[in-house]
């Protein structure tokens, strides 16, 4: 597919607005919300490591890409994996309605180039659309791995499809793992690599749910899995739907979070009484092998449900939820928010400071002034 260039791109002030939830204090001023915005609202003060204080220093942002205008697909939907050295990002699209209505949907990955200013601001975007390789089907979450990316493959109605799958820039992907013991998996959702080079993934019944895997033969659960000696275990079940994985690099990776989305349908519906809800786990090392243990509540979100979820260097959480992008201390206070008209349905982090925000239809960046570093 060729490839569609943007230039000229603004960057903008954000408002920090302060949010007081106290019923018995004076209800603040709400800023409206604006199609065409990200507005920061702090809740606590310790919001500003991250954001910034106002006025003295707030954060930036950008609208990177947009279908707006043109056929309003939702190409920025998953599978956000910043690559920095080649500073290039990948996204796959949610999925998209094929020209006949006897195939089943598509999924296309976007390939984005960078080109800055001496400020690391974004100037300019080359975006191309490519189609995954037919042996790597419906592409959801990825991230960054060797010279390339880590994609979990959703697989379709063939039982032996789908798995984690290896893309090297410019070669065909490889598979990594395809099957739990000749077991097929679900829809696997999201991984995420730790610093050994362990891959920690979720895998959930939603591309059954989205009639595009068959019945399920395997409880959701949380896999990890180490390329060097292919050894795979189970290391945390018990959730309607977990999706969104990260890990904290600042406790040397002995916290675990691991979202659940189960107050969602794929259908589109809310079921309120399921979770929304991140867990944290306590990462243990035992006979060799790593283990989640200590299973906890970490945080419920206010808006949606966390789809994908990630963890700055001071130990602060990102999540991706339906108000935007919410915003945890390292201990489970709510810190603030970055609101994003429409939602945010996956994030990454770029540069730093820079995060990527994929809103459906679409990309923006916030770089911030203080945390994420």
């Amino acid at each position: 597919m060729s490839s569609i260039k943007k230039a000229d791109i603004k960057s903008w002030d954000s408002l920090i607005q302060v949010v007081d939830f106290d019923p018995g204090t004076r209800p603040y001023m709400k800023l409206l919300p604006n199609a065409n915005n990200i507005i920061f609202k702090q809740y606590h003060t310790d919001f500003e490591t991250v954001a910034g204080r106002e006025p003295q220093s707030r954060p930036e942002w950008s609208i990177l890409l947009s279908s707006d205008d043109s056929s309003k697909n939702p190409f920025f939907h998953g599978g956000c994996a910043y690559i920095p050295e080649k500073d290039e990002l990948y996204i796959t699209s949610d999925l998209l309605q094929s020209t006949s209505s006897s195939l089943l949907p598509t999924i296309l990955i976007s390939k984005i180039n960078f080109r800055r200013g001496p400020d690391n601001a974004i100037q300019e975007v080359e975006w191309m659309k490519l189609r995954p390789p037919s042996s790597m089907t419906m592409p959801a979450g990825a991230c960054h791995y060797e010279n390339g990316v880590l994609y979990c493959s959703q697989g379709t109605q063939v039982p032996e499809s789908g798995g984690l799958w290896y893309m090297p820039a410019g070669k065909p992907p490889i598979p990594i793992l395809t099957s739990y013991f000749h077991k097929p998996f679900n829809s696997i959702q999201n991984v995420v690599r730790d610093m050994e080079g362990g891959l920690w993934f979720t895998d959930t019944s939603i591309g059954f749910e989205k009639e595009i895997r068959p019945l399920p033969m395997l409880p959701n659960q949380v896999y990890h899995f180490d390329p060097r000696t292919r050894d795979l275990c189970v290391v945390a079940d018990g959730f309607m739907r977990p999706t969104g994985i990260a890990i904290d690099v600042m406790s040397a990776e002995n916290t675990l979070y691991v979202t659940d989305t189960g107050a969602a349908h794929a259908n589109g519906t809310n079921y309120p009484p399921g979770p929304a809800t991140i867990y944290a786990f306590d990462v243990i090392r035992k006979h060799g092998r790593p283990f989640a243990a200590n299973k906890r509540v970490f945080a419920y979100v206010k808006e949606g449900v966390p789809t994908a979820i990630i963890c700055d260097h001071q130990g602060n959480v990102f999540a991706a939820c339906g108000d935007g992008v919410e915003v945890w201390s390292p201990g489970g206070l709510a810190l603030g928010l970055i609101e994003v008209p429409g939602g945010c349905t996956d994030l990454c982090f770029g540069k730093p400071g820079e995060i990527f925000i994929c809103a459906q239809q679409r990309l923006w960046r916030v770089q911030l002034k203080y945390g994420a570093y």
